[in-house]
């Protein structure tokens, strides 16, 4: 399974479906089943930006005791949308609605790339994994 390595909050705040669109300045040709990998680092300084420790407390989750280095979900990648415009609340342009806080969770300058996910499913224990620049492959492990 292709996988993406995303640093915390990030990761977290796919897993609990609360960020559908991850924002990248590259796009990908790729679609289809994706792992969601939270990467060894976490942004602490987000961690505390008000929309998502509030995100992240609505799921009980404790916004300095995130899980680092392991595949937390696995989600489907179903489209990669150029932003050809800098959004704002008021101002959706690349044909999807963001909803609640989404706006928050992603860098959505002009020329970026937001991919957007869904069906994500959470997985039962986080796997430990080593994580990789660009789209990597993720082989499941059971047991």
């Amino acid at each position: 399974m292709k996988a993406i390595t995303i640093k915390q909050p990030w990761a977290t705040l796919i897993a609990l479906g609360e960020k559908r669109f991850e924002t990248r300045s590259w796009q990908t040709k790729y679609r289809g089943p994706i792992a969601i990998h939270a990467g060894k680092t976490m942004d602490k300084e987000y961690c505390e930006y008000p929309p998502i420790k509030r995100a992240l407390q609505r799921h009980g989750i404790d916004n300095t005791d995130l899980p680092l280095g392991v595949v937390v979900a696995t989600a489907e990648l179903v489209e990669c949308h150029l932003i050809p415009n800098e959004l704002s609340a008021a101002g959706i342009e690349f044909g999807k609605k963001l909803e609640g806080d989404e706006l928050y969770f992603g860098d959505f300058m002009n020329g970026r790339y937001a991919w957007e996910l869904n069906t994500v499913k959470v997985l039962s224990e986080p796997a430990p994994a080593k994580g990789k620049l660009s789209l990597w492959e993720w082989k499941e492990e059971m047991g």
